[in-house]
């Protein structure tokens, strides 16, 4: 059977690409992740490989020509597979567990959607869930499941109305990029007609399409196509409770926690009477002595080898200071409600990038990085400042890109942004990358002092102490409680030394503390 094979996303924002180089004719034989051609972006030249072994039918572009992504590159029959529903007999087809439509259709009616490049680098990602079940009914554009990547849970939408007919993971399995992660019915096909009139023992002997035959009718049935935000159906997971059975209250049947919270109660409440007393009575031994294993992956892999990345090639040197903040917080306290009614949230991270800012125009070595061999060093004319946010599902370090431009204002609108994104674990692509700088916020958590580790390739990072109302002198040399926070330096020694972070810290500090200074700086 002839097989589509789709141009995958190249890269972000590549929507088209020129066909240079076809590296294989009609007829050719080929292999998996053998090259198939050479495409040309507007940003490099990219070789596509093949995603199975098979030979090679039909080239839908000639060279030069101008392919789409996620537009047929090529069709080709995959080694193994039937030329057509004929090869099988009607006996077989009714005994095996397939949906019915695959074994009537012609070819252009199942189709495979490949999982695309999610992001520069990125080859494989885990199956968090899917929101979507065989034998689904799904429209373009709809959500069919959660992945994760070593960045960031992305989520795949589909590409056609159509039903699903295969899901080629299950949930926690390492998916590849390039390769198939579902199949299904594209709407309209003429296998679609087939399957209707199919045999009730053929669409019998299809598990996925039985697997809720046998319930009542006034239980809820798991369709995976609740309509939920990505917070929520992260707390149902937690909650170990399908989403997809839980009544929704907001408009269109919409899930809120509220409903996954009533739903449980409403469960524990169902239980028999005597149940709950046998379990009562019977408490469970307390475990002891046994051990648990875990794999190391996603975003907490990808911190773990850049942390050793970090602190093997860099020679890390701290430098801690406090800073009163009384007099930025009297600012923020009588701009806050103001900014809140359009609404703006002003906490007083904006002002620490803003200020951070300042500082690095008349110390722009904080703002460079150095190259491996430690003999260039390349300065940066934007000041694209990262804050680590501690999201569930690891850290993240998105920036606020070009904040030289931005006023406070602005650097408040990303700031939230950013936040509300990374603890989704739903950052894109783009604001991960290209820092210059980074800010850890330990503070928010508890703690005064840290020794954070630099955000490789980056020169320098601070992190931020708790906010204290401590006792200290004033002018007149009477004691009063003053707002004081620990900030703590890390800084690249074979670019920076200690002086340089001192009097670059202090002038940070006098921004700071003297919020009038800088309003003053960015007129």
């Amino acid at each position: 059977m002839a097989k589509d094979f789709i141009l995958p996303d190249i890269g972000e924002g590549i929507v088209e690409c020129e066909v240079v180089e076809w590296l294989v004719a009609v007829g050719d034989v080929v292999k998996e992740d053998q090259p198939i051609c050479d495409v040309m972006t507007d940003k490099a030249l990219v070789q596509i490989p093949a995603v199975h072994d098979g030979v090679i039918t039909e080239l839908y572009y000639g060279k030069g020509d101008i392919a789409k992504v996620h537009a047929p590159l090529f069709a080709m029959n995959v080694a193994g597979e039937e030329t057509s529903a004929a090869a099988t007999p009607v006996a077989q087809q009714a005994t095996e567990a397939a949906p019915a439509a695959q074994s009537a259709s012609q070819g252009s009616a199942l189709e495979d959607f490949i999982l695309p490049d999610i992001g520069e680098g990125i080859v494989e990602c885990e199956v968090v869930e899917w929101l979507i079940s065989e034998g689904d009914e799904i429209k373009e554009d709809q959500p069919v499941c959660d992945v994760m990547t070593d960045k960031a849970l992305v989520q795949i939408p589909a590409k056609y109305d159509g039903k699903v007919m295969k899901l080629y993971y299950q949930k926690g399995d390492i998916a590849k990029v390039h390769s198939p992660l579902f199949q299904m019915e594209i709407a309209g096909s003429s296998a679609n007609a087939a399957s209707t009139d199919a045999a009730p023992a053929v669409q019998a002997a299809a598990p996925a399409q039985t697997a809720n035959a046998d319930k009542p009718s006034s239980e809820p049935v798991a369709q995976g196509k609740a309509l939920a935000s990505p917070a929520v159906r992260r707390r149902a997971r937690e909650l170990d409770v399908d989403i997809s059975t839980v009544p929704g209250s907001g408009k269109n049947g919409r899930v809120f926690k509220e409903d996954i919270e009533r739903f449980i109660a409403g469960s524990a409440s169902a239980k028999p009477a005597e149940q709950a007393t046998s379990t009562s009575a019977a408490p469970a031994a307390a475990a002891s002595g046994g051990t648990r294993v875990e794999p190391i992956k996603g975003m907490k892999a990808a911190m773990a080898k850049q942390m050793v990345r970090s602190v093997s090639t860099i020679p890390h040197f701290t430098y801690s200071d406090e800073i009163d903040l009384t007099d930025l917080i009297a600012l923020r306290g009588g701009l806050k409600e103001e900014y809140k009614q359009q609404g703006v949230k002003l906490t007083m991270m904006p002002f620490f990038i803003k200020a951070l800012s300042l500082a690095m125009k008349e110390f722009p070595i904080l703002n460079a990085q150095v190259n491996d061999d430690c003999t260039e060093l390349t300065y940066f004319d934007d000041h694209n400042i990262g804050m680590a946010v501690d999201s569930k599902l690891g850290l993240l370090v998105p920036n606020v890109k070009q904040v030289q431009n931005k006023s406070i204002v602005d650097v408040a609108n990303e700031v939230t942004r950013l936040t509300e994104s990374a603890r989704e674990g739903r950052v894109a692509p783009a604001d991960l990358k290209s820092g210059t700088i980074s800010i850890s916020n330990i503070g928010a958590i508890g703690g005064t002092t840290a020794t954070p580790i630099i955000n490789k390739p980056e020169v320098a990072i601070v992190a931020l102490g708790k906010l204290q109302h401590l006792p200290r002198f004033n002018a007149k040399g009477e004691v009063e409680a003053r707002a004081i926070m620990q900030v703590s330096w890390s800084g690249d020694h074979r670019v920076i030394d200690g002086g340089t972070i001192a009097r670059f810290n202090n002038l940070w500090k006098d921004y700071l503390e003297q919020p009038t200074k800088m309003l003053m700086a960015m007129s």
